[in-house]
């Protein structure tokens, strides 16, 4: 026990000990820091600073470089700087691109520009009934039973569907598609034998009082409104009554046909319509030609918004074009348009004008490069078949190249006509165009020419069209009506708001320029003959007549080429200068002095 008292004891006394050891360092600690004034002690934090500088320094593998004052460099403050500006910079261009900033206040126009017509025309239940009755009756005479028959009702046709009772032949109904026209009192029936998709045959009749379409109720409805589409065009309303919209995209080309008065201009402008109501200025541009001059002269007030043209278009101010040169000049540019885009789709390794415009819109193509923002145009060309007729391949050669290839690059043909006859409507032109609107024309042969098939002969006129997209199935659309007055109210909405200069298109190559058709010289120098010149100067001698439009008959050549001769023929001195649209004198009288005249030529 004695023992464990003093190691207790001792254990005591070490405690006490190292008790007043801690005491003592606290002490001389606190009286250090007493010692140091204020001055020494931001020194002292000013130096425990510089050391957790140096060390972040030595952590990023960076040595401070400091001149004989202590001070930072030029040089280390140079590249914080540029590190700076560089942050800056990039933090600007993450940002996308937006086309419409350069035209930022535009205002889309509003729905009250349209009218809303009324829809009180409505096929009653004692017309469908009876209908359907003479339809039944005239079916059962010719031997014909039906399980069922229903009804659907269009704005101007109806359509009703029979069940046939087995083993009844389907062409036999078919058959008697003017019987049933016959028993109904009316124009305009199509039989659909059978319905794709259903196991029914249609038989579609014209209503006794039809509805009209306004263009602002496809316009405004629910399906046009919410459309994620390219280029989205509302033309109409189905026989089921539902608005019909299309990519003219995915077309890619439209060829619209039909007699006089049947509602073809008014498809046009309901397709421009459609398009001036979802495109802003910036994405989308018209290029429209107009032989007629009075279809498309409306649109030139949105010429500083909506009009792509040529450079020598905006010398003479002609937004909207008539001439048949600018015409063949312009169809050239717009090849030379599309070879350009070709070229910047293969740099930027992009498939489409999609997929290239979405690369520039998130800056990964640079402008200095000559890169741009390409916005989408359609062209569209009114009274086609006056065009072939005057120009033939020199409208035909460009047009061709166009509807073959600028599909990827975001340039698409409308192309009108009211006589879609074989010679204005070659093959050529209908194996690029699969897109086809036929209103109704005058002859089953008419019919064919334009959509391969028979149906348009049996429409009933006033917007009553037949459309086909390439896959053979024709779909009856009653077309949106535009009235003069809503057009006119939607250009002057749009051309009295702040717009941009005209989209100018390219110079045609050289080549384009020089001619589109073949036949002509081989050397195309301005002096040089045509290889025609001697045949035609001898015709023009011979007859005492010239005018160009002989020329271009009885040689059969484009107008281009057929005024060339003539103006070589004046310069000769063989015809007199134009006249306005007489033909010109014959200065020559002889063909002996024709032929010294023309060994003279082939001397100088």
């Amino acid at each position: 026990p004695v023992a464990v008292q003093k190691a207790e004891t001792k254990d005591s006394n070490s405690d006490i000990d190292n008790k007043k050891n801690n005491e003592i360092i606290d002490n001389e600690a606190s009286n250090d820091l007493n010692i140091l004034n204020p001055i020494d002690i931001t020194a002292e934090q000013d130096k425990n600073e510089t050391r957790e500088k140096e060390i972040i320094l030595q952590q990023e593998d960076i040595s401070p470089k400091e001149n004989t004052n202590g001070e930072v460099s030029p040089l280390e403050i140079k590249d914080t700087a540029e590190e700076e500006t560089v942050d800056i910079i990039d933090s600007r261009f993450t940002e996308e691109y937006d086309p419409t900033l350069s035209l930022s206040h535009y205002k889309f126009p509003p729905l009250d520009l349209l009218k809303d017509y009324e829809t009180s025309a409505v096929v009653n239940e004692e017309e469908l009934n009876t209908n359907k009755n003479k339809i039944e009756e005239t079916l059962k005479n010719y031997g014909i039973n039906i399980v069922k028959i229903s009804a659907t009702i269009g704005p101007t046709i109806t359509l009703y569907e029979i069940i046939p009772a087995p083993g009844v032949r389907i062409s036999k109904i078919k058959n008697l598609e003017d019987d049933i026209a016959l028993s109904l009192a009316a124009l305009g029936i199509r039989i659909i034998a059978p319905i794709p998709g259903k196991g029914t045959v249609g038989i579609e009749v014209p209503n006794k009082k039809p509805q009209i379409v306004s263009i602002r109720s496809v316009i405004a409805s629910k399906k046009f409104q919410t459309s994620e589409m390219e280029l989205p065009i509302a033309i109409g309303k189905t026989i089921s009554n539902e608005t019909y919209i299309f990519d003219l995209t995915k077309m890619p080309h439209l060829l619209v046909a039909g007699a006089t008065g049947q509602g073809k201009s008014v498809g046009l402008n309901a397709i421009i319509t459609s398009l001036l109501y979802t495109k802003h200025p910036t994405t989308l541009k018209f290029v429209m030609i107009d032989p007629k001059m009075v279809e498309f002269s409306l649109y030139e007030k949105m010429r500083s918004h909506f009009l792509a043209i040529t450079e020598s278009a905006v010398d003479s101010e002609e937004f909207i074009i008539t001439d048949i040169h600018k015409v063949i000049y312009t169809l050239q540019s717009l090849v030379q348009e599309m070879e350009n885009r070709y070229q910047l789709l293969k740099i930027a390794h992009a498939k489409n004008i999609i997929e290239y415009n979405e690369r520039f819109v998130k800056r990964n193509l640079n402008p200095e490069k000559g890169h741009r923002f390409l916005p989408y145009i359609v062209v569209i060309i009114d009274e086609f078949a006056d065009l072939i007729q005057t120009a033939g391949k020199e409208i035909e050669l460009p047009l061709g190249r166009i509807a073959q290839k600028a599909r990827a690059v975001g340039i698409h043909l409308i192309v009108a006509t009211q006589r879609p006859s074989t010679n204005v409507i070659t093959g050529v032109i209908k194996a690029n165009f699969p897109g086809r609107i036929a209103f109704r024309v005058t002859s089953i042969v008419d019919s064919r020419t334009i959509l391969d098939q028979t149906g348009a002969n049996q429409l009933i006129g006033k917007g009553d069209m037949l459309i086909s997209r390439g896959g053979g199935d024709l779909i009856r659309i009653q077309c949106a009506f535009a009235s003069t007055e809503e057009v006119e109210s939607l250009v002057d909405f749009i051309g009295e708001q702040e717009g941009l200069d005209p989209l100018l298109l390219p110079e045609p190559s050289e080549t384009d320029n020089k001619s589109s058709s073949k036949g002509l010289a081989a050397n195309e120098g301005s002096d040089d003959l045509d290889v025609l010149f001697r045949e035609v100067a001898t015709y023009v001698v011979e007859t005492q007549h010239g005018s160009t439009s002989m020329i271009q008959r009885k040689f059969k050549i484009g107008y281009n080429r057929a005024g060339r001769i003539m103006d070589q023929l004046e310069d000769i001195g063989i015809v007199s200068p134009s006249e306005g649209s007489k033909a010109r004198k014959v200065l020559i009288q002889d063909i002996v002095t024709l032929e010294q005249i023309l060994e003279q030529i082939l001397k100088n």
